[in-house]
């Protein structure tokens, strides 16, 4: 029986081979629907059901037969910086290790730009970021690190996401190379007070040459004191203590994930919860893994596969920024996560997507369900499985945001 039509604008996306959802229903993850039909109206997912139940719209789009997918949410991405660093990558690339002591690079050029400036670059990343699929995006700061800088690049991230976090704990600064206990009271004091009001959430650099787990320990308190959620970058260059951390303070994510011990892969699998339906709430620390960045300084790959057989929530994400991992393509992500870290198309799918609005505690994004926002993309594909199996080709035919075509 066909749905009575509804009284309003409508958009119907029909004809799709394959549909995927992420609803988890019969124990498939990905939720797959084969010759299925979305029904969009006001910008959200009305209806989800086989093609020859389709109700009637005021606007049809055929899929011709090809995969549509949830939009990716990319959970981590450094977008407002000036200049780029084509010569540390270049050097890399000549067997220079990477240290992330270019941060100060980006640093200088972004505290020297004008908004118009860090506006267009932000613009522009965020252009080639919906034509690739992605519908959603974390946008962080980070390269201001003084009060003012960052609480511009946090302004300007503002006009682009939603989901924007300080990062004023990226590196210290070079005027307190001698004096980090200082930039943390200042990351905890002025700076925090000016970025705040523009940021959902506030990550830390907890690393070797940025900043240690009693410095990050205490700047993450001092954000959760006024109300911003905590994400942590961690254990990238090396061992260390901040995915524990990360647990420790119940933050959304924890990031990178590359030198994990056993009591690490431990620790977030013991805080994993089983609720990821779209009326739940995602109180697991998510472990996101983002292997442009393991691509782009030639390091070890996480190990994707020993953290899903432990049962951990991992999401994939693609770090675009201009050092260490300057791509904004997640399907460039998938493919890497699935050739270099042992995961399964699918797995790999779901990480971009449902894992992305997990590390984001979203039940909004990343999912094709009634009441979710009509973020999805058509595929020049017949399946999913062609952005693992077809890597660096542009396989997105067309992307909806919001319900509307772009």
């Amino acid at each position: 029986m066909r749905p009575a039509p509804r009284n309003t604008t409508s958009l119907l996306v029909d004809n799709i081979g394959e549909l995927v959802t992420n609803d988890g229903r019969g124990g498939d993850p990905l939720g797959v629907r084969r010759d299925a039909a979305v029904l969009i109206e006001d910008g959200q997912v009305a209806w989800v059901g086989p093609a020859r139940y389709a109700p009637a719209a005021d606007r049809r789009i055929d899929a011709g037969g090809a995969a549509v997918l949830p939009g990716f949410v990319d959970s981590h991405a450094h977008l407002v910086f000036a200049g780029d660093r084509a010569a540390e990558f270049a050097a890399r690339m000549a067997g220079e290790p990477y240290t992330g002591g270019g941060i100060r690079t980006t640093v200088g050029a972004t505290r020297a730009a004008s908004d118009d400036d860090l506006r267009a670059t932000v613009s522009r990343l965020r252009a080639e970021m919906l034509r690739q699929g992605t519908t959603t995006v974390e946008i962080k700061s980070g390269y201001g690190l003084s009060v003012a800088d960052e609480a511009r690049s946090l302004r300007i991230a503002a006009e682009f996401s939603e989901d924007t976090t300080f990062l004023g704990a990226h590196v210290v600064p070079a005027e307190y190379a001698d004096r980090p206990d200082d930039y943390v009271g200042l990351v905890c004091g002025p700076m925090l007070a000016a970025a705040a009001p523009h940021a959902r959430w506030i990550d830390v650099f907890c690393e070797r040459g940025a900043f240690d787990v009693d410095h990050a320990r205490a700047i993450l308190a001092c954000g959760q004191a006024v109300g911003l959620g905590v994400r942590v970058h961690a254990n990238q260059l090396g061992p260390g203590p901040g995915v524990r951390l990360a647990v420790e303070l119940g933050a959304a994510s924890v990031d990178h994930c590359t030198h994990l011990s056993d009591a690490d892969v431990d620790a977030l699998a013991s805080h994993r919860i089983d609720c990821m339906c779209p009326d739940g709430e995602h109180t697991t620390t998510v472990a996101t893994l983002l292997p442009g960045a393991e691509f782009s300084t030639r390091s070890p790959y996480p190990d994707a596969r020993r953290l899903l057989d432990a049962g951990v929530t991992v999401a994939l994400a693609t770090d675009c920024n201009p050092g260490s991992s300057y791509t904004s393509s997640m399907p460039f992500c998938v493919a890497l996560a699935v050739r270099e870290m042992r995961m399964t198309p699918a797995e790999a799918v779901w990480a971009a997507t449902a894992g992305g609005a997990a590390a984001l505690r979203r039940t909004d994004v990343g999912r094709l369900t009634p009441g979710a926002r009509a973020d999805l993309m058509i595929l020049d594909a017949p399946t999913h499985l062609h952005l693992a199996y077809r890597p660096g080709v542009p396989l997105i035919r067309q992307v909806l945001h919001n319900g509307v075509p772009r």
